[in-house]
């Protein structure tokens, strides 16, 4: 069995950076974490040359990227945009759909499944060794699809198309959830007609319910909280804050969201959806525990400033990409983020103010806790699956391992040898 075992590192766990630890990797696992060096005469040897070692980044909430969409729904969308991001440190992540049709909506969990290898949404990877990594990835693993929409408020759609949004109906929503186990969290609001019997069928299946573009106030998030909305969908985006109704004021999601201490979070940390001070505020009241970061990315992610499509490229939304973001053509609004992973954690360490660690605790551990895998990915624990990245000071990507596997590296930085 290949083993692997990185030296030089300044190795990141949840906590501290080791600067003299041995990383040994044995196939797809991580098999010893030691300060000083391990005794292993056959490993090959990675030299990380003083660069940080840190998790792969997990991104529990991302829609495409290099010139895809999962909303595509091709084979070749999915395992292209699993190589972007894994550029860019993602080695694991939660492709996510649009509210669509739902011939559409079948059309892109079928071919998740074949990607992934009919995983029952936590297993089969792209570029692991599984199903899809026949099929050349190269890429970050899959951990489960995301439904987001279509059961929203129509006044908190945001980019969603309204032809699709509706309530949630238990004729639609029982048989997907039966049908692809690969479904690993839905998007909804709690406000809606029969969205709380939805979030307790969810929450049966052993799927993460979330709430999002949402006029809910807090009476509404609470009940909704009991009964499985457990985690807040791109806070403050689409979602009401204070809300007046006559002459009262009420809380909002976003107020519910830092009110109910166990509800986790995401936020789109590309600096643009939240400027630094409600980065700050939300690293301030939730925490590093209880904060995911996500990208949210759509196609266009790691492509030039100029026209693209939100959603699926036979009836997706034009718009355009300027100043960082993906904005309607009108620029009335944002239409959907162009971050990657390196980018968010970039951010909360430059904008935000966060300590290195905590940054990535957001990266990594926290979306693993959040998705259900933190028993096998999010820290550099013997056992776990070896994904990891090198990156330098500027959060710069060096190199990239998925399952024990190196599915980019800049050639001229990392030095590869036998022992």
């Amino acid at each position: 069995m290949r083993l692997i075992k990185i030296i030089n590192g300044r190795i990141i766990t949840p906590y501290r950076v080791l600067h003299s630890a041995t990383l040994l990797i044995t196939g797809d696992k991580i098999t010893a974490l030691d300060e000083g060096d391990i005794d292993t005469p056959d490993a090959q040897i990675i030299d990380a040359a003083g660069h940080y070692v840190a998790p792969g980044f997990i991104d529990i909430h991302v829609h495409g990227g290099g010139g895809h969409d999962f909303m595509d729904g091709t084979e070749e969308a999915f395992l292209e945009i699993a190589k972007l991001h894994a550029r860019h440190g993602t080695t694991s992540m939660t492709p996510t759909t649009l509210s669509s049709e739902k011939e559409e909506l079948h059309q892109i969990l079928q071919t998740y499944e074949r990607v992934a290898g009919g995983a029952a949404g936590v297993g089969g990877a792209a570029g692991s060794g599984g199903a899809a990594g026949s099929l050349g990835s190269g890429g970050a693993a899959f951990i489960g699809m995301h439904l987001e929409g279509p059961y929203f408020a129509m006044n908190q759609r945001g980019a969603q198309d309204p032809r699709y949004i509706r309530d949630p109906d238990p004729a639609e929503y029982e048989p997907l959830l039966t049908q692809y186990p690969s479904i690993r969290r839905w998007s909804a609001a709690p406000e809606l007609k029969g969205a709380l019997a939805f979030a307790e069928f969810v929450r049966s299946k052993g799927v993460l319910a979330a709430l999002a573009h949402t006029d809910a106030i807090y009476e509404e998030v609470l009940e909704g909280f009991e009964k499985g909305f457990t985690h807040a969908t791109h806070l403050y985006s689409a979602m009401s804050g204070v809300t007046r109704r006559g002459a009262a004021r009420y809380a909002g999601a976003i107020e519910s969201a830092f009110l109910l201490d166990e509800m986790t979070v995401e936020i789109i940390a590309d600096g643009v959806h939240l400027p630094p001070p409600l980065l700050k505020l939300v690293y301030k009241i939730k925490g590093a525990d209880k904060t995911a970061l996500i990208t949210d990315a759509m196609r266009g992610a790691g492509m030039p400033p100029g026209e693209s499509i939100l959603g699926s490229k036979h009836n997706g939304l034009p718009v355009i990409i300027e100043d960082g973001v993906a904005k309607l053509r009108d620029r009335s609004a944002f239409a959907g983020s162009v971050a990657t992973a390196d980018r968010l954690v970039r951010n909360m360490i430059q904008l935000a103010d966060v300590p290195l660690c905590d940054a990535v605790r957001m990266m990594t551990s926290t979306p693993a806790a959040i998705m259900g895998v933190a028993d096998r990915k999010g820290t550099l624990t013997p056992g776990k699956d070896a994904d990891i990245v090198f990156f330098d000071d500027a959060i710069s990507i060096q190199l990239t391992m998925v399952g024990g596997r190196i599915v980019y590296t800049k050639e001229k930085e990392i030095h590869a040898r036998p022992h």
